[in-house]
């Protein structure tokens, strides 16, 4: 049985995949990807707070997808998310 946390992250695993392939096919992040991202990394930061994910989760969410996907790091969101939950 999956827990809510769980729910939630396998959205948020799944939207940043998502994201990371939008970017890879336009080559890089453009405007509105890179939106999206930091419509993702706000999320992000809600459901943290609310304590629906757990900082942990978030963080290792965030950095594998980056390891997946290089080119998620030149959107401008992704390293301060990344940065902010591995800490």
């Amino acid at each position: 049985m999956q827990t809510d946390e769980d729910r939630i992250a396998l959205r948020l695993a799944a939207r940043l995949e998502e994201l990371a392939r939008a970017c890879e096919r336009a080559g890089a992040p453009r405007e509105p990807v890179g939106s999206l991202l930091e419509r993702a990394s706000v999320a992000t930061m809600h459901a943290v707070s609310l304590h629906l994910l757990t900082a942990e989760r978030a963080a290792w969410i965030w950095t594998d997808a980056v390891e997946r996907h290089p080119l998620l790091e030149a959107a401008p969101a992704v390293r301060p998310t990344v940065e902010r939950y591995a800490a």
